[in-house]
């Protein structure tokens, strides 16, 4: 059984940085997607950042350029960095992970949740 447990959130300044954590339990597939969603008050669910099992990357247009997935194989950690924080990053951020060597960005199609970290950017 796959278990995800997110840390790092918490508030910061506009401009400011944040490093959000997820560490993963029970990974015993060979091929599987590892990917960071956020859902804001009122808003849907969104894809952050994807990371396959080839470690090829995909981000959102908003946040290109300023997050970056990345991954600790040897840990079952996976990171998400966030810097030049913007008051729209706000959010609960959730780590999620989809079996099979597909990456997509829809939220339906991951099978494993954690429970969420919150991100509060202020301007």
């Amino acid at each position: 059984q796959v278990q995800l447990v997110e840390s790092g959130g918490g508030e910061a300044q506009s401009g400011g940085s944040l490093r959000l954590v997820c560490a993963a339990s029970g990974l015993t597939y060979s091929s599987y997607c590892m990917a960071w969603f956020r859902q804001a008050p009122g808003k849907e669910r969104e894809r952050v950042a994807t990371l396959s099992s080839t470690r090829s990357t995909t981000y959102a247009d908003s946040v290109k350029g300023r997050f970056t997935i990345s991954i600790d194989g040897a840990k079952n950690t996976l990171y998400l960095q966030m810097n030049t924080l913007r008051p729209e990053d706000t959010g609960m951020y959730y780590c999620a992970v989809k079996f099979g060597w597909s990456c997509p960005s829809t939220p339906a199609a991951f099978q494993a949740w954690g429970q969420g970290t919150q991100v509060t950017v202020s301007s």
